[in-house]
């Protein structure tokens, strides 16, 4: 497990593109056959992903994390953007398709990633933070997260919004889950753009068909900054900071935060007048 160090608007405004990269770009998300973790000091969230092939993973237990075992006192949210697999919490299996999410409370002990079809291996999307409070592990597939429309193709902003891990959906300590998918034609996320002081957030970029890419957009909205991003990259967002993008094609981003609250509205709008 790698660590990412959190450094305010002050340094960033000063980094030049590989230090904005090294600090808050993780290019390396899926491994065939590998587990990926980073650990940041944002909110002490950890980003990552499993890609089980022909053998399943089991969630390993980083030194540093100075636990008996991974969820001793985290929460863990898990998002499939790949083939069938399957997620083993303590003996029981559960099934997720494409974009199926699954939570996993704190206490659980022994976590296994698992795919239906090593040739279409599964691609689990993982967030994970700290936790107080043991709350059940719940699955809820796509078809349960009700969507939600918005932005238009006038605008080039037209969206669908879906809900996993939040206030009126699966409970948590602190973890806030879904996925953002746009229509084609559409290219703009989260605009116009915001902060939310309370709370850090990470995005994870994927359906970027071969060649396109996503300009994203970080930094004080007074002082802001790009950074190109690859299919299934992520992006470290830290409360101070906006995050928006425009891509070259539609895509899909799932966006994951941890902090204050559970609530998905709470945060500040920055007026497109105002972007620097």
């Amino acid at each position: 497990m790698t660590q990412r160090f959190a450094i305010g608007p002050r340094e960033t405004a000063g980094l030049d593109t590989a230090g904005l990269r090294q600090h808050f770009l993780i290019e390396n998300i899926f491994t065939p056959g590998a587990i990926e973790l980073t650990y940041t000091h944002y909110d002490r969230m950890i980003v990552g992903g499993a890609m089980p092939t022909e053998a399943g993973l089991a969630l390993p237990n980083p030194g540093s994390l100075k636990a008996t075992y991974f969820l001793e006192r985290r929460e863990l949210g898990a998002l499939n953007v790949g083939g069938a697999g399957e997620i083993v919490v303590d003996g029981t299996t559960y099934a997720l398709g494409l974009q199926d999410c699954l939570y996993v409370g704190r206490g659980s002990q022994q976590v296994e990633f698992r795919s239906v079809d090593a040739a279409s291996p599964a691609k689990f999307y993982l967030l994970s933070a700290p936790a107080h409070k043991e709350y059940p592990t719940t699955l809820r597939t796509q078809a349960e997260a009700t969507p939600v429309e918005m932005g238009t193709l006038e605008t080039a902003n037209q969206r669908t919004i879906y809900k996993y891990i939040f206030n009126e959906g699966i409970a948590s300590c602190q973890l806030v889950m879904g996925l953002t998918q746009l229509k084609p034609g559409s290219v703009w996320n989260t605009m116009p753009s915001h902060v939310h002081d309370r709370r850090m957030e990470a995005y994870l970029y994927f359906n970027l068909p071969q060649g396109q890419h996503v300009l994203h957009m970080l930094g004080e909205p007074s002082e802001t900054r790009p950074l190109w991003v690859s299919n299934e990259q992520a992006i470290l967002s830290p409360p101070w900071s906006i995050h928006t993008g425009c891509g070259t094609s539609a895509y899909a981003f799932i966006w994951g935060m941890a902090g204050e609250n559970l609530e998905y509205t709470d945060m500040d709008a920055v007026a497109l007048a105002d972007l620097r």
